[in-house]
């Protein structure tokens, strides 16, 4: 038996089995099939875990006594079990090695004649030999003859059901992009597009199966020709990204992996273009079923095809319609702005006592911690420290270190947003971002060229960079769930304590800090509920005692009996803590509810901080993973229903939590409805799910 999070081993016979697990070694088929075993692919029953497992087998023995004295069982735990009871039968089969199989021995049928490889991959494929079937469609891969053929007329093109097809563009920012070329694939051909020509190739096959590398960028790029209607089966860069086998939005990263000649497109390769495009359109076709078997071994393919692959043609559609953003206010605010940092620098020149480069780290440190002697100066190689931490330190010390902190809050303004935002308005007057689809590891969009997910919120001299970004309609409206990730906290641990608390709709953050104070909820104070919210948003990011403290101003012995009590308070927190790690360790992966897999490869190092921060990401992958898995399927259902009620107003923007709309003003009532309706069912918990909502002529004034 392999110990959990070692590589040594013990020796164990009957006796000493039973005595560490409770029941007969022969009972560990029954064992797997309540717990499962995923290296095996071994379900078990859903919510079932090793503790309890052992519990019900020292209990009853068997799974087949177990169902019958399934009425003995209360609560969920009995749900469980009558909800999965075909798995765990299923389950235990496949546990089972039988040692009665008769053998055929006839040698002569033994002769090896050769692979008869269509029957190989079916076995590979029932047997779920993963490396097999990847090494297997590699060398297919290598063996397929890469010829192509240069069109000049859409007759050329055989005919056929299925095709792959990839874009070439000359920029990574493909609303400035221009297409190079294209190529196409079927079963037996490949051919090279002139750009010219694609539009008649695109309304040619669009009708028929298509597959292809990142569909948002395709339709963004044909729109340009006006081509609105683009249709896709398969998206490779999306099962790829699922199946953590790339994050990139170049294919070279998969090509090269798989030893396909291929380059990463440059200048240099522009000659020899055709040949790499080809490349890409072969690959594509020839590793398709490949890809969607992976996602149906690992329960993905549903998250594939419902949620990852709609959501394409919403961020598109998204990042078409961009958003109006006025260089004329931002003019504005940025002449205050460099006013405002005109006079932090004389005021921070005078307190030095002499003028030097405010935003240099080691000048900065040479006058706070030599010419100023200030206290907490610490070296590294480059000078002192000087980051925000260690200026907060020095607030209450001297008053040049809060015009610092002004300065560098001012000047990052002016820099980023102020200026910075006004290279990305495009002729039309908007803001065409880009959201990545496979970047994060949780699951979360993320936003970039420019990053409109991080326009400032909450200090008001940032806030005010909102005021430029303006309806083209009537209004903007802004629908954010609230407090999501507690929510789905308070669910997936089974806290009953929490979950309550969200059933009475009480302030959760008062009613913890109740709980942990010992008063009534009427009697709890602006500092306690502060501390309390702090103690349970860091506990789903796996905060530590010193963590805490740092955060709060108070020692770690403090924060770490805040911790204490809340665990304490909500044992189902500290249940699903302790679970969700151990099964990490022994998995690797953590799952949201919607099955999205993260593997967790920091959990297998030496470096004892590195694993830290793995059982940081698997408390928090499940959560916070959901939570996007949640956006992205509210976000398709919504699009949808707005295409079916023909309605004008547009979805614009998404924000982490928040769903920013361009409102026509006849149609508000109506796109209320509907998107109150598509985010709160977009899942059902044993908590309600609630949003919030607000209108306003720009985004300043929308929240």
């Amino acid at each position: 038996v392999k110990l959990l999070k070692t590589k040594d081993f013990i020796r164990y016979d009957e006796e000493t089995f039973i005595k560490d697990f409770g029941f007969k070694p022969i009972r560990m088929i029954d064992f797997k099939a309540l717990a499962g075993d995923s290296s095996d692919n071994i379900p078990g029953v859903k919510g079932i875990g090793e503790k309890t497992a052992i519990s019900l087998l020292v209990k009853y023995d068997t799974i087949e006594n177990i169902y019958e004295h399934i009425d003995e069982i209360k609560g969920k735990l009995k749900e469980k079990l009558e909800n999965d009871k075909k798995s765990a039968f299923i389950s235990k089969e496949l546990a089972t090695i039988y040692r009665n199989v008769p053998i055929d021995k006839d040698f002569n049928k033994m002769k090896y004649l050769g692979a008869d490889e269509n029957k190989l991959m079916e076995l590979y494929e029932d047997l779920e030999f993963k490396s097999f079937i990847k090494k297997f469609n590699n060398n297919q891969i290598k063996n397929v003859n890469n010829e192509y053929k240069v069109i000049k007329s859409i007759d050329e093109i055989a005919d056929s059901n299925i095709y792959s097809y990839y874009i070439e563009c000359d920029n990574s920012n493909y609303h400035q992009a221009n297409i190079l070329g294209m190529s196409l694939s079927t079963k037996d051909n490949n051919y090279y597009i002139e750009p010219y020509l694609i539009e008649d190739v695109i309304n040619y096959i669009n009708d028929k199966v298509l597959y292809t590398f990142d569909f948002k960028k395709n339709i963004v790029l044909l729109n340009k020709l006006g081509i609105n209607n683009l249709n896709c089966n398969y998206d490779l860069m999306i099962s790829s990204y699922l199946l953590e086998l790339s994050d990139s939005d170049d294919m070279y990263k998969l090509l090269d992996s798989d030893n396909i000649e291929c380059k990463k497109f440059s200048e240099e390769i522009k000659d020899d273009i055709e040949k790499y495009i080809v490349n890409k359109s072969r690959y594509i076709y020839d590793t398709r079923d490949d890809y969607v078997n992976k996602l149906k071994l690992e329960d993905m393919f549903d998250l594939f095809e419902n949620i990852e692959m709609p959501l394409i043609k919403v961020l598109a559609d998204m990042e078409i319609e961009g958003v109006i953003c006025d260089k004329n206010i931002l003019d504005k605010q940025a002449l205050e702005a460099r006013e405002k940092i005109d006079e932090l620098t004389k005021k921070i020149w005078e307190s030095a006592g002499k003028e030097f480069n405010i935003s240099s780290p080691k000048q900065l440190g040479d006058i706070l911690f030599e010419t100023l002697n200030l206290p907490y100066g610490k070296r590294n190689k480059s000078g002192y420290v000087t980051d925000a931490k260690t200026l907060q330190k020095l607030v209450d010390v001297h008053p040049i270190i809060k015009d610092i902190l002004e300065y560098r809050n001012i000047t990052k303004l002016y820099n980023t947003y102020l200026e910075g935002l006004k290279n990305y308005i495009y002729d039309d007057g908007k803001i065409h971002t880009i959201y990545k689809q496979n970047l994060t590891r949780t699951g979360r969009l993320s936003s970039v060229e420019p990053n409109l997910q991080n326009i400032p919120a909450r200090d008001e001299d940032g806030k005010k960079v909102r005021q430029a970004f303006l309806p083209k309609n009537d209004l903007f409206m802004s629908c954010d769930y609230s407090q999501i990730e507690l929510r789905l906290l308070a669910h997936i641990s089974n806290s009953k304590e929490l979950q309550q608390a969200f059933i009475n709709d009480e302030d959760i953050h008062s009613r913890v800090a109740a709980d942990i104070n010992g008063v009534e909820i009427n009697e709890v104070t602006k500092i306690m509920r502060k501390r309390a919210k702090a103690v349970i948003f860091g506990i789903v990011y796996g905060i530590t005692g010193f963590g805490l403290g740092e955060d709060l101003g108070i020692s770690s012995k403090q924060a770490k009996e805040f911790i204490d009590k809340y665990y304490e308070l909500y044992p189902g927190v500290k249940n699903y803590m302790d679970n969700i790690v151990k099964e990490a360790y022994s998995t690797g992966v953590v799952r949201t509810l919607f099955n999205r897999k993260r593997t967790i490869n920091e959990l297998q190092s030496s470096n004892f901080m590195v694993r830290q921060s793995g059982e940081r990401i698997a408390l928090n992958t499940p959560i916070q993973g959901t939570c996007a898995d949640i956006m992205k399927k509210a976000m398709v259902d919504i699009y949808k229903s707005f295409k079916e009620h023909n309605l004008k107003s547009k979805m614009i923007m998404q924000v982490h939590d928040e769903l920013i709309f361009d409102l026509i003003k006849e149609e508000e009532e109506i796109v209320k409805k509907i998107v109150e309706d598509k985010m709160v069912n977009a899942i059902k918990l044993e908590v309600p799910i609630k949003i919030s909502m607000d209108v306003g002529t720009n985004l300043y004034t929308t929240k």
